[in-house]
């Protein structure tokens, strides 16, 4: 809110260089904003009285929007990437997978690993739960298991994340 959008009796009012100049009525902390030809924007509406501040009210906004776009440079965002294989997979196939994981494992991104099942690989399902065990173990180093494998559907789950 900003200058006759304030409806509260008195606020707490700080001046255009940072210094508090105490609890003032709303039409006084607007006449101060007039003379020094600046806005008066309300800051923090929840406290008691509400916290105004005499501010250029564009600069206050734009430095507002680039607080927030900063903010978002510095955040991570973490992929899922997906691994899929079948039961009846070698050893030299499931160690070039694994080697993918761990690649993926490094840079920070967590790692599903899918097992998928097609007719009558239906029937061996829980034989083939070695397979992700295997993978768990080999990648133990840098990972840890964050959900155990899981039945759904046709296919079998498990989700790895890097050790911190």
């Amino acid at each position: 809110m900003i200058n006759e959008q304030i409806r509260d009796k008195e606020v707490r009012l700080i001046g255009e260089d940072g210094e508090q100049l105490g609890i003032v009525s709303s039409r006084d902390a607007l006449k101060m904003a007039e003379e020094a030809g600046l806005d008066l924007v309300k800051i923090a509406p929840t406290a008691k009285p509400p916290v105004c501040k005499i501010v250029d009210y564009g600069k206050y906004k734009y430095e507002q929007v680039r607080k927030e776009k900063e903010a978002k440079k510095k955040q991570k965002v973490i992929d899922i990437k997906e691994i899929r294989l079948s039961p009846n997979i070698d050893t030299n196939d499931l160690n070039t997978k694994i080697g993918a994981a761990r690649k993926f494992l490094t840079k920070g991104d967590r790692v599903k690993i899918t097992l998928r099942f097609r007719g009558r690989e239906m029937a061996h399902m829980n034989n083939s739960k070695h397979i992700l065990d295997d993978i768990a173990q080999s990648l133990s180093d840098i990972a840890v298991v964050e959900k155990a494998p899981k039945v759904e559907g046709r296919s079998m789950t498990m989700f790895l994340t890097e050790k911190r």
